[in-house]
């Protein structure tokens, strides 16, 4: 039938599929096949007709598509066979080797290939063939077993990459391997195997001076590769098992030639995002795994971080939507918007990967949820502790130890009870509650970091924080003001107690030093000090009145104890000559009459105390407190007679 006598559905047809067939015939690029589409389109041919050349066009670049993987794995696999072909005629050892890491860096393009062998007889690993290497050290580097990342190649006979070598920690670095790594100037590093069936005796090295992530599919060609290697090495020492080698590699020809580039990364995306969940990973592990499988930079958001038109439109079609260059998947849950997950500079996203970001919000999502339900358990376990603690509730030692050790805290510990309260709060109401929420939340983030206790109280927050190795109750106090300040973008008063032991035994104290610790902040606030941190040790004399217990040999001991201790050590009279000093109106001439010394002995005296007490001790401020001291002393020193 000629074709004027066909029926026009199928000249129809037929004239579709042409200019497609034709840029298949002549490997046109994918942007080619936009052209006969536009062309109609500017020609202004009828709907059906664009319609039928848009599903042609489809089904050419599958066509295509398909046609370039089949050449790529082709392409692969003679490469293979080639070096299967070339290696079967050497015999030389040297010439094997050689050829191994040559055809190694030519395969994968890398700017060096190595290769080592295990030695037996000296337990360790040395480096016998390099290919593009120019440093002197790192040719000849012997490695013991386990080091570095050829060691756990080794240990494991299993392929290891890594895309930035130094920043590594899952294998163990030595100074010598780093120094001679980081002279040959590699970044990333891909090592598999060389393995004679379950013996592994050597590994086989592709590694590059910039960071690149190695593709699974380059891993499994290098891992190919390696098997054919050790067969090839393994028939230049002893001629032995070509056969069976050749057998195993084309069984792993097989498997590359059936295997799935999509399905692979949709079942590592899965495996991957399962272990993060099982192992306790956090959002931005969920970011790291979904980029290296994606090949892009995947990166989370809090809410406002995203543009928000994408990110609602992604919300609430349920899928991720192109924004410019970059792909927005929202991170949600309920009604809620929790952030978004934001691939960049990726805009050529086919269904798979656009649906394994997809998962990945969603994972991170039920991440975000799982850690704030834990979150907020754990901060009401810690108030209800607190709570019992100050209302003397619980007065059980061993249970409240227990109940203590739940949350990693120790009351048998040295602690500090601090008041904290919000300084600039909100004329309106449901304004005012948010910023107590938020203090509340930064006060019991900081008590979980510091092994303390946190609850809400009288319109403020308490904490029971533990003192560490050098630390007052006055720096304790000043940080966490400043803590809780930068955490929640206000002014907050903190004001702490005396220190207590043995909290456990005595539950009682909490509440008398929380009692104390109030008043200090009352005080800062009174002396315009809002936003700072103090204890009652910080207001000389007035502290007395601050303190919950009157602490009264705290503060003689504070103010001159160095002068009653010299006494006590030496049997002067330096606490005498200051209460006849302070009598006689700061004169060392009417001092010594009183006395009944030579003024040159009150001088020496005064000196003497001035290098206990400091210079500044006559200024009026420390006169007060130093009389005051002296008074205090006298009277406890004469109810102890």
């Amino acid at each position: 039938m000629s074709r004027d006598h066909l029926p026009s559905a199928e000249r129809s047809a037929d004239s579709v599929e042409a200019p497609f067939l034709e840029l298949l015939a002549r490997g046109a690029t994918a942007d080619a096949y936009e052209q006969p589409v536009l062309l109609a389109r500017a020609e202004g041919l009828p709907d059906g007709r664009v319609a039928a050349l848009e599903q042609a066009k489809l089904l050419a670049l599958r066509v295509r598509a398909e046609i370039e993987g089949r050449r790529r794995r082709e392409a692969e696999l003679s490469a293979l066979f080639e070096t299967a072909h070339d290696l079967a005629g050497l015999r030389d050892l040297d010439a094997v080797l050689r050829a191994i890491v040559q055809r190694a860096r030519s395969l994968l393009g890398t700017d060096i290939a190595y290769l080592s062998l295990n030695d037996t007889t000296r337990g360790d690993t040395y480096m016998r063939v390099t290919e593009g290497s120019v440093a002197a050290r790192f040719q000849q580097l012997r490695l013991g077993m386990g080091e570095g990342l050829g060691g756990l190649v080794a240990q494991t006979a299993r392929p290891y990459v890594t895309d930035d070598y130094f920043k590594d920690e899952r294998f163990q670095h030595t100074r010598t391997i780093d120094a001679g790594v980081q002279d040959e100037g590699l970044v990333a590093i891909l090592g598999v195997p060389l393995m004679i069936g379950p013996q592994v005796i050597g590994v086989l090295f592709a590694a590059d001076r910039r960071t690149r992530i190695f593709e699974r599919e380059q891993i499994a060609l290098l891992g190919s590769f390696a098997a054919l290697a050790a067969a090839a090495i393994d028939t230049a020492n002893a001629l032995t098992e070509t056969r069976s080698a050749l057998d195993r590699l084309g069984r792993a020809n097989e498997i590359i030639r059936d295997r799935s580039a999509v399905i692979e990364r949709a079942s590592d995306v899965h495996d991957r995002l399962a272990e993060l969940v099982l192992r306790g990973g956090g959002v931005h592990d969920v970011a790291a795994a979904v980029s290296e499988v994606l090949d892009g930079t995947v990166e989370f958001t809090e809410p406002g971080g995203t543009p928000a038109m994408a990110v609602e439109a992604a919300r609430a079609g349920g899928h991720a939507v192109r924004h410019g260059g970059d792909w927005i998947a929202a991170v949600a849950a309920g009604g809620e918007l929790l952030g978004a997950l934001a691939l960049r500079g990726h805009p050529g996203l086919d269904p798979v990967d656009q649906r394994t970001l997809e998962r990945a919000a969603m994972v991170t999502s039920l991440l975000l949820l799982a850690r704030r339900s834990a979150s907020e358990a754990e901060q009401r376990v810690r108030g209800e502790l607190l709570d019992d603690l100050l209302d003397a509730r619980d007065r059980d030692p061993g249970l409240l130890r227990e109940r203590a050790a739940r949350l990693h805290a120790d009351l048998d510990g040295p602690h500090v009870v601090l008041a904290a309260r919000l300084e600039d709060l909100a004329a309106d109401a449901g304004q005012e509650a948010g910023a107590r929420r938020r203090l509340w939340a930064a006060a019991s983030h900081l008590a979980a970091t510091r092994h303390g206790l946190a609850a809400a109280r009288d319109g403020g927050t308490v904490l029971l924080l533990p003192l560490g190795p050098g630390d007052t109750a006055t720096t304790l106090a000043r940080r966490t003001a400043d803590e809780l300040g930068t955490a929640v973008q206000e002014a907050v008063t903190v004001g702490a107690s005396a220190p207590l032991d043995r909290l456990a035994a005595h539950p009682e104290a909490v509440a008398a030093a929380y009692t104390e610790g109030q008043r200090c902040l009352e005080a800062l606030r009174l002396l315009g000090r809002a936003g700072d941190g103090a204890a009652a040790e910080d207001f000389g004399f007035l502290g007395l009145l601050l303190a919950g217990d009157r602490d009264i040999s705290g503060f003689v001991g504070r103010t001159i104890g160095a002068v009653v201790g010299y006494d006590e050590r030496r049997g002067t009279d330096l606490l005498r000559t200051l209460d006849a000093y302070f009598a006689s109106g700061m004169s060392p001439a009417r001092t010594k009459d009183v006395l009944h010394v030579h003024v040159n002995t009150v001088a020496q005296r005064l000196e003497r105390v001035g290098r206990l007490l400091g210079d500044d001790w006559q200024s009026p401020a420390r006169v007060l407190e130093i009389q005051l001291a002296l008074r205090l002393h006298r009277l406890s020193s004469a109810g102890q007679h």
